[in-house]
């Protein structure tokens, strides 16, 4: 630096001192205009100078309603320096232009936010603290000027890079400290919620469960949250689910979409919410073209279906009843026909079927041929529904005879795994067997589950299972089922790291070996085939955002 240089980098600083301990010694601050005129003019000089300027322009900007529009522009000029000391300077000042004029935030939030997207940890790091002190200044307003770069159906955001790093702001900095913010906590917590709501209409799978994970997290909807709570939230997922939408079966997206939200129902139908839409939804558009439905999916319906059918209603149970009955004897044959029968599929839909006749047990008599007696019209007793009896009975027999002959081929495989693993010498041939053996105890969990439910149906008035008496095989199980053979079909879009997916193409398979017989290997691929284990199901996987643009 030259020495006129220096002299004139000296005279900008002195003179910038001089106006602020005039306006700092002032009782009327709001005379001394030429003094806050002469800040901004200095801001225009040295790298110094704007440093400094970029701390006293928003210092007493409260004080010069006039002069707002200069003081805004050439702090704005300074953020845009090349210079970063000068940039950080100004970053870390914005806040303080919204401390007594809070109709500033709205503005200076948008600022914020184009600078998230900053290259320089030191700039984006002092954009996250200005944000947050915005946010500690007026939660409501700041948050609502934030959502508005995540944009909705009617708003949609104009930068999708932005709204990405407003998207990992939000939840890893405004989530993680929702209490200390959400001040006063019932208020703001229903203004959040309402917020999300709005952004809801345009987002992806994975943004959807981050934000449904948070709702779920908020007081009013804790615990001791009312029915009319989980009956929002119910409503807020099948929204997501375009439970009003014509069904197209080849929609791969749309089945994607229905079925991992009707695994983010569950939580809330377990809480008393109501599951008619969904039930009646699956009963209309899904279970009769069940058979065309994606193979990776069919099993993640069965399991959402049985896990569900305990929170029926009598009405939803009846109503439903006979389509499960009808896809129940498909994968039940009367005889041996040389096809193997899918152990799963099996049981899902014994333990759908045994809870939805709890509720409404009369109805099995005119589909299965039972002789319950409830005193209503519905019994049914005068007719003659025999041959269903003798057909149901004899299918049920036939798949308590393939599941015994399963086990005892399940259970020698077992002791061939235990001699396998005595004699591994690599940690690699360990872990293939113990996959082999947890594979081997989920299937011989799902025989004896089949077998337990299939026992009370030979009697012409049974008894339904109406509790958790029967611990479903894959709820028991505490790693990620690997059991599945095949990749998932129909590659999905890679969702952005802001809201945290990362997909997987396929899903391992069993391994060779151990359970040589090939009866045994297929009945175990029917046992995982589909199956959501650690990649599909719940809330994952929509790639692209917004209903009707591609969620896959």
């Amino acid at each position: 630096m030259s020495d006129a240089s220096s002299a004139d980098d000296s005279k900008h600083i002195e003179e910038l001192y001089k106006y602020v301990e005039r306006l700092n010694e002032a009782t009327d601050k709001s005379q001394n205009v030429m003094d806050y005129q002469g800040i901004i003019d200095t801001a225009k000089s040295s790298i110094k100078a704007k440093q400094l300027a970029a701390q006293f322009i928003p210092r007493f900007f409260k004080f010069f309603p006039t002069l707002s529009g200069p003081a805004i522009d050439t702090h704005l000029d300074l953020i845009e320096e090349e210079e970063l000391g000068v940039r950080v300077q100004a970053i870390r000042g914005l806040p303080l232009f919204c401390k007594d004029t809070p109709e500033h935030i709205a503005k200076i939030v948008d600022i914020l936010v184009q600078l998230l997207a900053s290259e320089e940890f030191v700039e984006r790091d002092a954009v996250h603290k200005a944000l947050m002190s915005l946010l500690m200044q007026d939660v409501k307003a700041s948050l609502t000027a934030l959502f508005k770069h995540i944009g909705s159906v009617d708003e949609p955001s104009t930068d999708e890079t932005i709204r990405e790093k407003v998207l990992s702001f939000i939840r890893d900095k405004v989530f993680p400290i929702k209490g200390e913010l959400l001040k006063p906590q019932e208020e703001m917590e229903r203004h959040i919620t309402d917020l999300i709501k709005k952004s809801l209409e345009d987002v992806t799978g994975a943004e959807f469960r981050m934000f449904m994970d948070f709702l779920k997290s908020l007081s009013i909807f804790g615990e001791k949250a009312p029915a009319e709570r989980m009956k929002e939230l119910i409503g807020i997922i099948e929204g997501q689910a375009d439970l009003d939408a014509q069904f197209n079966v080849s929609d791969a997206d749309h089945i994607d979409r229905l079925i991992s939200c009707l695994y983010m129902a569950l939580p809330f139908v377990v809480r008393g919410a109501s599951s008619s839409k969904f039930l009646n939804y699956l009963n209309k558009h899904i279970i009769p073209v069940f058979d065309k439905l994606p193979e990776e999916r069919k099993l993640d319906l069965l399991k959402a279906l049985a896990e569900i059918s305990p929170y029926t209603t009598p009405q939803d149970s009846r109503q439903i009843l006979p389509n499960v009955v009808q896809l129940l004897k498909k994968y039940m044959p009367r005889r041996k026909t040389g096809e193997e029968m899918n152990f799963t599929y099996v049981e899902c839909l014994l333990y759908t079927f045994h809870h939805l006749a709890h509720k409404v047990p009369n109805a099995t008599n005119s589909l299965c041929g039972y002789k319950i007696v409830t005193g209503q019209p519905s019994d049914r007793l005068g007719e003659d529904f025999s041959e269903l009896y003798k057909d149901f009975t004899e299918r049920l027999s036939n798949v308590e005879e393939l599941t015994r002959a399963t086990m005892k081929k399940l259970t020698q495989g077992m002791a061939e795994h235990n001699k396998a693993m005595a004699a591994a010498k690599s940690d690699e041939a360990k872990d293939s067997i113990k996959t082999q053996k947890q594979n081997t105890t989920t299937g011989l969990r799902t025989c004896n589950n089949i077998l337990a439910m299939t026992k009370p149906l030979h009697s012409k008035t049974p008894s339904f299972i109406g509790d958790k008496v029967i611990n479903l095989s894959w709820k028991e199980a505490t790693k990620p089922n690997v059991l599945a053979t095949t990749t998932a079909t129909g590659g999905k879009r890679p969702a952005t790291a802001a809201n945290g997916s990362s997909n997987v193409a396929s899903k391992k398979g069993r391994g060779a070996g151990g359970v040589q017989n090939q009866l045994v290997n297929r009945a175990l691929e029917g046992l995982s085939h589909g199956g959501r284990g650690g990649t599909r199901g719940r809330g994952r996987g929509w790639g692209g955002r917004g209903r009707g643009r591609g969620f896959r």
